[in-house]
């Protein structure tokens, strides 16, 4: 599933692009998660003005409204001239002056939602309950070490729940913990202060590098130039998906386990707490 990483690589790849452009026809395939909830030719004549991402989430504003994209478990955008004739899995076309923009979703989890503003319930709905942005300046460790406190949650789930803090997928979780010496099994709320500092800057410096390497490519995630992230195959990876391998640190045996329906890879030596 594209994570933070994914979304704001892809945000990249194209939001210079399509700054200004004018929407000159929309055009739907099979049903997405969530109706578009207007009238396709209403976008006609508007201009994108800008694009913004707010979790997972992808905000193209415009001068009529907002369109909310999510990509879903895998889905990919792809921004350019002379696309070729929409397939079986191409599910949205926006097609402007200066190109169209498609999404690709094979297990139609993606969406595509119109929103008059960020205000409108639809958008609420949406966006309402995520927690704070990890690479913004809004990323508070007080603010993020009095919601741990308040949690008797294992530290893991809660970074996936998305409510504190946004976009620490299942690799970055995994990834982050390691970096701050936690185990994914520890309560949240008992996590100490100087371990809850080397985690809230662990997020930052883990989200950072994926953004830097294109994310992370599991199946096919590709931004939309096409490119895929480099991120999970990378030295930069100290215990996802090595399980059995030997700890980059310590030479202790990477370890896995289930939490729900989630893998959760650490080391038993330099996790312990």
């Amino acid at each position: 599933m594209p994570e933070l990483p994914e979304v704001e690589v892809t945000r990249r790849s194209f939001a210079d692009a399509i700054a200004g452009a004018r929407i000159q026809a929309v055009a739907l395939g099979k049903p997405l998660r969530w109706p578009l909830g207007c009238d396709p030719m209403s976008l006609v004549g508007q201009q994108v003005l800008g694009l913004r991402r707010r979790g997972k989430y992808l905000l193209a504003d415009t001068s009529g409204g907002l369109l909310l994209l999510h990509l879903g478990m895998s889905g990919s955008l792809r921004f350019s001239h002379g696309l070729p004739p929409a397939g079986v899995h191409d599910h949205f076309d926006l097609v402007t002056d200066r190109g169209t923009l498609r999404l690709h979703d094979p297990r139609r989890f993606g969406a595509v939602v119109y929103a008059p503003d960020e205000q409108a319930p639809v958008a609420l709905k949406l966006l309402g309950a995520l927690g704070m942005e990890p690479l913004s300046d809004s990323f508070s460790l007080a603010t993020f070490q009095s919601g741990l406190k308040k949690s008797r949650m294992p530290i893991k789930p809660l970074l996936l729940a998305g409510r504190l803090v946004v976009g620490v997928g299942n690799i970055y979780a995994s990834e982050v913990l390691f970096l701050a010496g936690i185990r994914p099994t520890a309560v949240a709320s008992r996590v100490g202060a100087e371990r809850v500092r080397r985690l809230h800057e662990a997020i930052r410096t883990v989200l950072t590098r994926a953004v830097q390497m294109g994310g992370s490519t599991l199946r096919n995630f590709s931004n939309a130039d096409g490119m895929t992230g480099h991120f999970q195959s990378s030295a930069h990876v100290h215990v996802y998906g090595r399980d059995g391998a030997p700890c980059h640190s310590c030479g202790s045996a990477i370890r896995l386990l289930r939490q729900g329906q989630r893998s959760s890879y650490f080391c038993p030596l330099c996790q312990r707490a």
